[in-house]
């Protein structure tokens, strides 16, 4: 797209440019001046810097600026830009940082991107984390990243830490719970939960150590990160994935929702195997009341077949119930101290309080050897009675 395209596009389709930023004075003008390349509808978040950044701020009377007294973290800035954007008129923020890794240039990349949608989207810039100078830290952040993202809303993408990001206003979550670095990974979750599309696109990244300031404590962020992931895979667990299944079956016929999401008769005799090795484990697990949830929500969310792994979550029926018992808490006595044989004595529910931990490592022990021994026997079963093509 020429300069003058992407100008237009931009007044359009209603964009601003949103440039949280915290004591980065060293680059702050040049980023301000990049995205003044392409549009004035810039708005700056100066998120309380105890530097210059007022000063260089007060360079560009055209653009929006918006002083916090303190600062609260870049998640806050965020969401007071984004409140800003929207009560401006915008329908979409594209969010750039102000550390200087971040090109005004890729700008038309956002652009274009959304030109070529047919519908709202998300865009995240896609940076190249294995060329030189990006620090390992990042590289591995980004990837741990990845992995919860595709866990939590079945979407796989390269780059979930970039702030590189256009935002559709008027489709994101409108009050949120975070307030630091881990809101953006809260947002584009949530975000897809709405079923907004969330895609990535290539941009180009500096890491200056020269000039960049990185404001992110590894031990703090890392350890509020974790604790979000934790609190979205539960809510994706017990809510999101039971919620997109119904909304499946509301969708289809009963015939095509049997076919497609219960039988799914055209999944192969691996994908069988592991829904039987599956249900084993669930249902030999120590979950107990939540066996059906967990194993119709992991086989909807790792595509397995969802009555194969429920049928075989019913090795726990009440009749086995004792015997799961007794082979759990004799596993696990290897491995606790104290009284842990379970031969002679009556078993009942005080023996299992007493012997909690012994009963809970047998468990797993049980669960995880024998879905093993069944994944394996089902898949060679399977392939006896139904051979696949190669």
């Amino acid at each position: 797209m020429s300069l003058a395209e992407v100008q237009n596009a931009i007044s359009e389709k209603k964009i601003c440019i949103l440039i949280p930023t915290y004591n980065n004075e060293k680059t702050l003008k040049r980023v301000i001046d990049g995205v003044l390349d392409y549009t004035e509808n810039i708005i700056v978040v100066n998120d309380g810097s105890t530097d210059s950044t007022p000063q260089i701020l007060a360079q560009y009377p055209q653009i929006t600026i918006i002083s916090l007294p303190e600062n609260k973290g870049k998640g806050n800035g965020l969401k007071t830009g984004f409140r800003k954007a929207k009560k401006s008129g915008y329908d979409y923020a594209i969010t750039i940082d102000s550390d200087g890794q971040h090109y005004p240039d890729d700008i038309p990349v956002f652009v274009e991107a959304l030109l070529q949608e047919q519908e709202d989207i998300l865009l995240i810039g896609n940076r190249n984390m294995s060329q030189d100078g990006i620090p390992k830290k990042s590289s591995f952040g980004n990837r741990f990243s990845n992995f919860w993202f595709w866990f939590e809303t079945g979407i796989k993408l390269e780059d979930t830490q970039s702030g590189y990001r256009l935002y559709p206003l008027h489709k994101i979550p409108k009050k949120y719970f975070t307030p630091k670095f881990e809101f953006e990974i809260e947002i584009i979750v949530r975000t897809a939960w709405r079923h907004v599309p969330v895609k990535n696109v290539p941009i180009k990244v500096l890491y200056d150590p020269a000039e960049r300031v990185s404001h992110f404590r590894p031990f703090k962020d890392f350890t509020r990160i974790s604790i979000l992931n934790t609190i979205l895979v539960t809510i994706t667990l017990l809510y999101i994935i039971p919620r997109n299944f119904l909304n499946n079956f509301k969708k289809k016929s009963f015939k095509k929702f049997i076919q497609e999401d219960v039988l799914e008769s055209d999944g192969s005799n691996r994908t069988k195997a592991f829904s039987i090795a599956l249900g084993v484990f669930i249902g030999l697990s120590p979950f107990w009341g939540f066996h059906t949830l967990l194993v119709i929500s992991l086989s909807v969310l790792f595509k397995l077949n969802k009555v194969l792994a429920f049928v075989a979550s019913n090795v726990s029926l009440p009749p086995f119930i004792p015997f799961i018992i007794a082979a759990s808490l004799f596993l696990g006595a290897p491995f606790v101290s104290g009284n842990s044989d379970i031969l002679h004595q009556d078993l009942n529910f005080e023996l299992i309080k007493n012997n909690l931990l012994q009963y809970i490592i047998g468990s797993f022990i049980l669960s995880t050897s024998l879905s093993a021994l069944a994944g394996i026997t089902s898949f060679l079963f399977l392939n006896k009675v139904s051979p696949e093509n190669n």
